[in-house]
């Protein structure tokens, strides 16, 4: 960010970073609490909704906070859960567990089958009803901090420099955007709230966030394999026993399914990838049946935070606060977590309104802390907060152990397991592991990345500078590819990494980086083993545009 460059400034009362159900529910309960407050939201997609993917089952539980008339208001909750099914599954068989074993976050009565992104674009539309300013294809670049090292707002990110970093005549200075406060609402690995959380220490005490990385596509097939309303979730093949993941299978309207599979990211196995384990996840004869003749409509990945509440950090800074994925309060044994985004919004807006009101600004607010510490959203995290722990010890244990916790004690088990490892920390030495010899894809049921990054709309200018960088341009060569065995070659699920032959130095290899395949899952910055790899926002409109995801 050039600090040279003389800018425009506008000043708000609340500026909320990020269009997804946080940062909309920040923006709309502060109208709705106070008709009179300035509030401005940005987001780095082309529209509202063009980065948003989720499963999605959604909990309309928040959302009947928020808007109580929901339905009256046309709230695309369209699909109601008609069935829950859990499969264990080997290669080639499955098991089904009994409902009345399930623990009661996979029983999903009274929720409701969603596009995220669709519920995103109809919350943009009551927010921009209430007087809510949004922009969207302003991508937030950097964070900006008054005299005090409060947080005082953000500034864009420039248009129009090149690839050499040199203005191009199509050059236009990004703004500040100043703000009395600022709600970080980016979502999991926010590359803002990331610096934040550096900044003012905010991880301190705290388990180290964990993530998985969510691979999804839609699609449409023939009537007589569709049961709207169904939800399937699976565990086991194609992952061993070792590695954490699972499998959606959701039944939405109009014989369309979107599924889905989430593999953790503190995977061991550098030959291990995500992408590949989803196309083999739809071979499966208990998957493939619903797919039979259909045709895959769209694709797409975004990284989740799985931490629970043992790895939230602080939520509060001088000058803001942490909503939704952000933070991580997604509840990964409910595989939910669009709720407690919106949730966490209301609350953020409580404590701002009030603080504003009070003729405060810029001071922390550890008011919004109290009220989370009061909610409903505290106690459902906190049944669940050992479920990502217990599978240090492996899939079974984790299963008996998940459903003792949940099922037979009801969350009230007596004690804390803590993690103390990142995601990255837990890649082992390609030495140590064996390759994994992957199919071919059929075109048919699977497909390849290039393929698939084409149908998930994405694009982004090609004469900018790679918004993914690299600390030290050794490292993917020298430490990754002789160590890892070039891990981002296999993890990144857009074909982002690739290892090629590098023409001047014959017999070495190089990283290409074709950075305009990025779908900004955010995998790259999360797993890389030396955290060499940064993830920084590109010009503002850029990256993928999901419809229905």
């Amino acid at each position: 960010m050039d600090t040279t460059v003389e800018r425009d400034v506008m000043e708000y009362d609340v500026l909320i970073v990020g269009g997804g159900p946080a940062g909309l529910a920040s923006a709309i309960h502060l109208k709705q609490l106070n008709a009179n407050l300035n509030v401005c939201l940005i987001d780095k997609g082309s529209e509202i909704g063009a980065h948003i993917l989720s499963g999605a089952v959604m909990d309309p539980i928040a959302l009947n906070e928020l808007f109580p008339n929901w339905k009256e208001l046309n709230a695309p909750l369209n699909v109601a859960v008609t069935e829950d099914k859990f499969l264990f599954l080997s290669e080639t068989d499955s098991k089904a567990t009994p409902s009345w074993l399930l623990p009661s976050g996979f029983q999903n009565h009274g929720n409701y089958i969603v596009s995220l992104a669709n519920v995103a674009r109809w919350m943009g539309e009551q927010a921009e009803a209430l007087g809510v300013e949004i922009y969207p294809g302003f991508a937030a670049a950097g964070v900006l901090y008054d005299e005090n090292g409060a947080v005082k707002g953000v500034v864009t990110g420039d248009l129009g420099i090149g690839k050499n970093g040199e203005p191009t005549a199509n050059y236009q200075a990004g703004m500040e955007l100043h703000a009395k406060y600022t709600v970080f609402a980016e979502g999991a690995r926010g590359s803002l709230g990331k610096c934040v959380m550096e900044k003012f220490n905010l991880n301190k005490g705290k388990d180290p966030q964990s993530y998985g990385i969510g691979i999804k596509e839609i699609w449409q097939v023939p009537a007589e394999q569709h049961q709207e309303g169904l939800v399937v979730h699976t565990a086991g093949w194609p992952l061993d026993s070792n590695t954490y993941g699972g499998s959606f299978l959701y039944h939405l309207d109009n014989n369309q399914i979107a599924l889905g599979l989430v593999v953790g990211l503190d995977y061991q196995n550098p030959y291990l990838s995500p992408f590949e384990e989803f196309q083999r996840y739809k071979t499966h004869p208990e998957i493939a049946k619903y797919l039979k003749g259909g045709k895959r409509l769209a694709y797409g990945a975004r990284a989740i935070t799985a931490g629970g509440i043992l790895s939230l950090p602080q939520l509060y800074f001088k000058g803001g606060v942490m909503v939704g994925c952000e933070a991580g309060f997604l509840n990964a044994s409910r595989i939910k977590g669009s709720h407690a985004a919106i949730k966490t919004g209301m609350m953020a807006a409580e404590a701002i309104a009030n603080a504003i009101q009070a003729e405060r600004a810029r001071d922390e607010l550890p008011e919004y802390e109290a009220l989370f510490n009061a909610s409903w959203l505290k106690d459902e995290l906190w049944k669940a907060r050992n479920f990502k722990q217990w599978f240090k010890h492996g899939r079974t244990v984790a299963t008996l152990m998940t459903g003792i916790e949940q099922k037979i004690l009801a969350g009230r088990f007596p004690w804390t397991i803590h993690r103390t490892k990142a995601d990255y920390e837990c890649l082992l030495p390609a030495a140590q592991c064996a390759p994994i010899a992957y199919p071919k894809p059929d075109g048919v049921l699977t497909f390849d990345r290039l393929s698939s990054v084409f149908i998930s709309n994405t694009n982004h200018e090609e004469n900018q500078p790679a918004h993914l960088t690299l600390r030290d341009a050794s490292i993917p060569v020298g430490v990754n590819l002789a160590t890892y065995a070039g891990p981002e070659s296999r993890y990144c699920p857009a074909g982002v990494y690739e290892f090629i032959d590098d023409a001047e130095n014959v017999g070495q290899k190089r990283l290409q980086i074709n950075a305009q395949n990025c779908v900004h899952c955010k995998t790259c910055d999360i797993k890389d083993p030396s955290q060499n790899i940064v993830w920084v926002t590109p010009e503002g409109g850029g990256g993928p545009n999901y419809t229905n995801m």
